[in-house]
């Protein structure tokens, strides 16, 4: 794709974005709105944005309307638009079935209120952590919790949030994730010395989560359904096991809506096609508008790429760390450029692939290992895409729970604590000058 040169005036479009977006949501919400952040939509919000961004692109001598509609057709953004579809789809068609009922009578109303929270980010995290995907694990447990959620009298958006932290903290760790690929092949480091580097960190950051969840789940105990029937517990039981088995998580979620369907015809009276097929099409609808979402982020991101705004961004953080040298300023030099680079492109993968290479010249220059800045990378961009409110986690989760994403990015603590326990590693005196640390690469 053709880039033009950096532009600190191609990031004006997000910006107009995010002040249209929550500008809106905070004046409805003082004007006594209770669902303020819902009177203006955020697919309508973005529009000026990308009308701005594609006239930017334009004064560059860019093609605006090819980029726009190839960021909108990235294989990355399309795969994600399908899995909003079918877990929409399948979210709608197990709570038809009882499914959600049944999975509470048999197991989960037996776990006392105080665990129910920690047990649902562990759960998320051993799945996300198997599987190497935080969309298929939200996709996965998420309706889970939610029938938890419900009968025990939790807040579904507290509910939520631990279910997502779970799913980053597995995803910032799995040596299958995409973020971890991406930041260890552009670090030069070899993969196992990246997890070791990164559970150091996320292991304390876990540990803290799962305590303060433990604590902030004092609810009533959880009321099992009277007639719940076990084998509607089965597409539950088989999304999970063969998400675990690595089977691509398009597969197991059409696996799953099909096998809610059989299990709804054998054992939910009056279930029939029509019902599922209009159950189907009834989670497709609830998806309609993260779909849209993803696909008009996707082409913002792409003409604020093209037009150079990324590229300024990685410039101005790159100048600052050569002013000034020490691991504590080449560290946080490497963090803001993982962040801020997700803020601006709602992708993790992408941010990491953007600033990458800078980074890597920044761990140089200051004498940070590559299993270090490999890390910091996959962390700083994981911490910002797990509660940011327009990113594809939040955006599914909150989609199924018919929650806020402004509500559940305040609720998904491991990522607030885990941005607070690195920057804590960070500004701690290091025993050696980490250039001398060995690293395999």
């Amino acid at each position: 794709m053709q880039q033009s040169r950096p532009s600190a005036v191609a990031l004006t479009p997000l910006l107009l974005f995010l002040v249209l977006f929550f500008g809106a949501g905070i004046w409805f919400t003082v004007q006594g709105e209770a669902m303020g952040f819902y009177q203006l939509r955020a697919p309508v919000a973005i529009l000026p944005a990308l009308a701005l961004a594609a006239w930017i692109a334009h004064r560059r001598r860019l093609p605006a309307m090819d980029t726009l509609l190839a960021g909108m057709g990235d294989s990355n953004v399309v795969l994600m638009c399908l899995i909003f579809l079918l877990a929409g789809a399948f979210a709608m068609v197990s709570k038809a079935i009882g499914a959600v009922d049944a999975i509470v009578a048999l197991g989960l109303g037996a776990l006392p209120p105080a665990l129910i929270l920690p047990g649902l980010f562990l759960v998320a995290g051993f799945v996300s952590l198997s599987i190497g995907t935080s969309m298929g694990t939200i996709a996965a447990v998420v309706p889970i919790a939610l029938g938890v959620a419900d009968a025990a009298g939790l807040d579904r958006a507290l509910v939520v949030g631990a279910v997502i932290g779970g799913a980053m903290f597995g995803d910032n760790l799995s040596v299958i994730s995409d973020t971890t690929i991406a930041a260890t092949r552009s670090q030069g480091c070899e993969m196992r010395d990246k997890f070791r580097e990164n559970f150091r960190i996320a292991a304390p950051a876990a540990l803290a989560t799962a305590v303060l969840l433990g604590f902030l789940g004092d609810a009533a105990p959880v009321q099992a359904p009277d007639a719940a029937t076990g084998w509607l517990v089965l597409p539950y039981v088989a999304v999970l096991v063969l998400a675990l088995c690595g089977m691509n998580v398009i597969v197991v979620l059409g696996i799953g809506i099909a096998l809610a369907g059989v299990c709804g015809f054998a054992f939910s009276p009056g279930y029939d096609w029509q019902a599922f097929a209009g159950d189907i099409y009834g989670g497709y609808e609830s998806m309609v508008e993260i779909t849209l979402l993803s696909l008009l982020i996707g082409g913002l991101a792409a003409l604020t790429k093209a037009s150079g705004g990324l590229q300024w961004l990685a410039d101005a953080i790159a100048r600052f760390a050569r002013g000034h040298v020490g691991r504590r300023t080449g560290e946080f030099s490497i963090a803001a450029l993982s962040a801020l680079g997700d803020l601006f492109t709602a992708n993790n993968t992408v941010a990491i692939l953007v600033g990458g290479g800078v980074a890597k010249d920044i761990a140089t220059r200051h004498g940070i290992s590559p299993r270090r800045s490999a890390s910091l990378l996959d962390i700083f961009a994981c911490v910002v895409q797990g509660v940011l409110p327009y990113g594809a986690q939040i955006l599914l989760a909150g989609s199924l729970a018919a929650v806020s994403p402004l509500a559940l990015a305040g609720k998904v603590y491991y990522c607030w604590i885990l941005a607070a326990v690195t920057i804590g590693f960070m500004l701690w005196p290091a025993r050696r000058p980490a250039a001398a640390l060995p690293d395999a690469a």
